[in-house]
């Protein structure tokens, strides 16, 4: 049986579930004149909004809306596309849905507009997958740094890394084409000026990237402690509300309570844990093993003490059994009743933040610390919301242009591994791009885009 192919007329309700004043079904193919004549009894004008009845098989009204058609090739996948914007109820939008689906539509997979639109150049894949994190963007940051990559920032950065690369390759490959000639003095600080100057430009871009990534995924932060030494306190200062119960009974949170808060506009995905200790409670003793779990996939882990007694045998038993890749922030709670000053200070063994949970004193100190383990500097306006397929591209880049460097004087390896990079380049915008790829990009996709 054949699979779905990109020449079928697709559609798919275009809104999220639920009730709403209007909803819109998006229909995509080519030729859709006769299906928008057996739906609406006419085919619109192009690109201009129209009041129309959406009919059933019989001519009976679904509902009564507005129509657009947008003729290929001015459209969002490139093909014509008809939208239809009736009234937000699921039945309602089942009905038109369905309806589109007997006059010969199929419902289209997720993702599968956008990735029409990059099958027929209206985006490249860079600007396909910025479309999704528009959509996913969980603070204003970064649906700013995500509708940059839409419109091509991100993609034009690559584009010149990528020409400032052919250029280089044309002088190594005329060397290597016509070496009886006198190329073959090639003007080695020339190509070794431009060889750092693309190595550059290389760091810099990984360098927005990677603080895009941080906007797009934010950092998982993991409260852990003993129990009673404020962390669900910490929890609610810092998220602004009550979120987590408090008292002065010992293992009162049982099970991780998860908050996402922005600093800055980048978002902090906080989680409260139960307090680490032995227990004979089997309900807190599962709490406890969620909590290692949790502690497992931080980013950054913030173990919270008491100032008053500070850190003891109890702490440095936790901090004995974390994974090497974390490096605990150790707050200092309760200062209000330590008579500590609020600070942060970093040294060689991490970061000691000294707060108060109930005052709030030293919070504002706890975000900046977060900041920079985020890898956060202040501004953020020329980022790119970066994937990691993207980080791991142009670090791949970088490491083939270090070869590069090594090899000069050997002109064949040299020019091989130039190639490399380029081809690493072209990946990211889908120049060079597997199915297999496409096919796990465009999955993540919601259903309508």
């Amino acid at each position: 049986m054949a699979g779905p192919s990109d020449t079928d007329v697709i559609a798919a309700v275009g809104t999220a579930p639920g009730r709403a004043g209007i909803g819109v079904v998006r229909v995509s193919g080519k030729k859709l004149e006769k299906l928008a004549l057996r739906l609406l009894g006419g085919v619109p004008a192009p690109r201009l909004a129209v009041r129309a009845i959406f009919r059933g098989a019989a001519g009976d009204p679904i509902d009564d809306g507005i129509a657009l058609f947008f003729p290929a090739p001015a459209s969002y996948t490139g093909e014509d596309v008809l939208e239809l914007q009736g009234h937000g109820g699921p039945v309602v939008l089942g009905m038109i849905l369905r309806r589109c689906l007997e006059l010969g539509a199929r419902l289209a997979e997720p993702g599968e507009f956008t990735r029409r639109a990059f099958l027929n150049d209206k985006l490249d894949l860079a600007q396909a997958e910025a479309v999704a994190d528009l959509i996913d963007a969980a603070t204003e940051a970064a649906a700013r740094c995500a509708l940059r990559s839409l419109r091509g920032e991100f993609s034009e950065v690559i584009g010149n890394l990528e020409k400032q690369l052919v250029e280089l390759r044309m002088l190594v490959e005329a060397t290597l084409d016509f070496p009886e000639e006198e190329i073959d003095q090639l003007d080695r600080e020339d190509a070794r000026r431009r060889l750092r100057h693309l190595q550059e430009e290389v760091t810099r871009s990984l360098a927005r990237g990677r603080q895009g990534s941080v906007l797009r995924s934010g950092l998982q932060v993991v409260l852990a402690g003993r129990p009673n030494v404020g962390k669900s306190s910490l929890l609610n200062r810092l998220a602004g509300e009550d979120l987590a119960i408090v008292t002065e009974i010992p293992g009162t949170t049982r099970d991780a309570v998860r908050q996402t808060i922005q600093i800055d506009g980048v978002p902090m995905n906080i989680i409260d844990t139960a307090g680490l200790r032995d227990t004979a409670d089997e309900v807190e003793a599962i709490g406890i093993a969620r909590t290692w779990e949790a502690i497992g996939h931080a980013d950054v882990l913030l173990l919270v003490v008491d100032a008053g007694t500070g850190v003891t045998a109890a702490d440095r038993f936790i901090v004995d059994r974390l994974p090497g890749k974390l490096r605990p922030v150790t707050v200092f709670n309760k200062i209000d009743l330590s008579g500590d000053s609020p600070r942060a200070e970093e040294n060689t063994k991490g970061w000691h933040v000294h707060v108060s949970a109930r005052t709030g004193e030293g919070l504002g100190a706890l975000r900046q610390a977060l900041l920079k383990l985020a890898g956060w500097q202040s501004g953020g306006e020329d980022v790119f919301m970066a994937r990691e397929r993207h980080l791991v591209s142009l670090e791949r880049v970088a490491q083939a242009l270090e070869r590069a460097g090594q090899t000069m004087l050997q002109s064949e390896l040299f020019a091989e591994e130039l190639r490399l990079a380029q081809r690493e380049l072209g990946s990211i915008t889908g120049e060079f791009s597997a199915d297999d790829l496409l096919g796990q990009i465009f999955a993540r996709f919601c259903v309508g885009k």
